[in-house]
């Protein structure tokens, strides 16, 4: 007998078996009874959350010969044809591999037909958002006026790519990630029926890890049950999805707070001999650092047991939030900039060790925007300059001069590279990879970004041909920029771009002006356009 997958074999059959989203199944129980089933509904939410299921059990309760209050039977015959898939009058298409305008066109001839043997026609769509635009468009008369005996079930985990007009046409249901006292409970039955002993931690890990997605917790959960042959704890969890040991993330953290560059060096070193793979480690450390900040703020922690708490509540006292606020900043920028590197291990040690010289700690104040006071501003080189070539100068003229001179040298700075430094740029680059626009991100890989006003961040491209910076500058690469960037400000913002190359040639002109006032030796008044 063929060996079947436990996400498989304990699949929900009916509404009451779904964890987690009965708010969904009792509309759709009711609708049954009432028989007031719509033509056309979208499920919508992240992986394993239950959208296929529900469109599975759906289909067979407006089916089923013997339905009781909302629910299918599963013993009569349409019910056991459509679990077994032979009902060809229940159609589960993928749209990721069946995109295109002709697979729709075959939907739309077909519906014409009666059902063979159900009462309808059930066409259960997956992925729905990886239709072409032309698919849609050929799907979308058939969607709005479809004969009575058919039935759709969009399912999609980005809603947001599908046209307003497909949207408007269907009954929306959003399936929310389900708790981790839902999937605990739902693994206890798992584990009660498929006789695997499991631990009450090692459950909870898993509940963790699968982040609200059901299935992803039965799977890690099934590939626990190939390595253990005894009960299951949280090692056993660990060692598998490959977490590594809290005491080494431990160790590294520790000689960050404490600025022990030894035992940082000891520790990276050990971590290297060792073979773990870099950027899942940097990972790992970037997230305990994200759950001291947590547990700093809120005492809640949920993956650690209660020795690792006591060694996270430990180190909570003895940092700031702010000095873990530009820690995470810090790290994510070396995991960016390795993954790009041909020498991840230098750029690793020397990122690990930078993050815990004390020096950085002078940096921290303006990373989180509070920089500190400064006294009164010297006497510059400049203004030195002049002062010695026209020592008889009166005091006031020396004191125009001074300020004409500072107040050149700030207005132009203004321009080059003066403004705060933007924590959340790093957010922005990531956030366009996500989106796929990967023209814009290789382009933006390495640039920083400063706010010079309210409404205008200046962006520096590290390339040193024009190339990048012509793409970047393009309407639609601009725009798309500014949204995300605007998002994450939380204002609208607008975008200027300069190269290293135009950075130089603004220093170029400044140094002009310059020496052009010193030569001069009169008062000039420079205005900020």
């Amino acid at each position: 007998m063929s060996y079947t997958a436990l996400y498989r074999k304990f699949r929900p059959l009916k509404f009451n078996e779904m964890v987690g989203q009965e708010h969904i199944t009792d509309t759709l129980k009711k609708q049954i009874i009432a028989e007031r089933v719509g033509h056309a509904y979208l499920f919508n939410g992240g992986r394993g959350t239950g959208k296929t299921s529900a469109a599975k059990i759906l289909a067979r309760a407006i089916n089923c010969l013997n339905p009781h209050d909302g629910e299918p039977c599963n013993e009569c015959e349409i019910c056991k044809a459509i679990l077994s898939g032979a009902l060809t009058d229940v159609v589960e298409m993928d749209a990721a591999s069946n995109n295109s305008v002709e697979d729709i066109r075959a939907i739309r001839d077909e519906v014409n037909f009666l059902p063979t043997r159900a009462k309808y026609r059930v066409y259960i769509i997956d992925e729905v958002h990886m239709l072409s635009t032309g698919a849609f468009n050929a799907l979308l008369k058939t969607l709005e006026e479809p004969p009575e005996h058919v039935k759709f079930i969009l399912a999609t985990t980005e809603p947001q790519k599908l046209p307003a007009t497909i949207l408007s046409r269907c009954q929306r249901f959003d399936f929310k990630r389900i708790s981790n006292q839902d999937v605990i409970k739902r693994l206890k039955i798992i584990c009660k029926e498929s006789n695997i002993e499991i631990t009450d931690d090692a459950l909870s890990i898993i509940a963790v890890l699968s982040e609200g997605a059901m299935r992803d917790a039965i799977s890690i959960l099934e590939r626990c049950t190939g390595e253990q042959k005894g009960i299951i704890n949280e090692n056993t969890v660990r060692d598998l999805v490959g977490i590594p040991k809290t005491t080494q993330i431990y160790s590294i953290v520790k000689a960050i707070v404490d600025s022990n560059v030894d035992d940082m060096i000891d520790n990276t070193n050990d971590i290297i001999n060792e073979g773990k793979d870099i950027d899942n480690f940097l990972w790992e450390i970037i997230k305990y650092i994200k759950d001291i900040l947590v547990y700093k703020a809120s005492k809640n922690l949920d993956i650690y047991n209660q020795e690792e708490k006591k060694q996270i509540d430990e180190l909570s006292q003895r940092i700031s939030k702010e000095r873990l606020l530009y820690l995470i900043y810090e790290l994510s920028q070396l995991s960016n900039t390795i993954k790009w590197s041909s020498q991840k291990t230098v750029m690793f040690e020397a990122g690990m060790i930078k993050a815990c010289v004390n020096v950085e700690m002078n940096n921290e104040k303006s990373a989180v925007g509070k920089d500190i006071p400064t006294s009164e501003p010297k006497e510059t080189s400049r203004e030195q300059q002049i002062r010695n070539k026209n020592p008889n100068k009166t005091s006031a003229e020396k004191n125009t001069s001074g300020a004409v001179i500072r107040n050149a040298e700030e207005n132009n700075n203004k321009k080059t590279s003066d403004g705060k430094n933007l924590l959340y740029w790093n957010n922005v680059i990531n956030k366009i990879k996500q989106e796929g626009k990967m023209g814009i991100y290789v382009n933006l890989i390495g640039s920083t970004a400063k706010e010079v006003n309210d409404m205008t961040i200046e962006v520096e491209i590290p390339n040193k041909n024009s190339f990048a910076k012509n793409i970047l500058e393009t309407h639609e690469n601009k725009a798309e920029i500014e949204k995300i960037a605007s998002i994450e400000a939380g204002k609208t913002m607008n975008i200027r771009f300069v190269s290293a190359e135009d950075k130089k040639k603004v220093n170029l002109k400044t140094n002009s002006i310059e020496n052009m006032i010193t030569d001069l030796d009169i008062p000039i008044n420079i205005i900020d356009e």
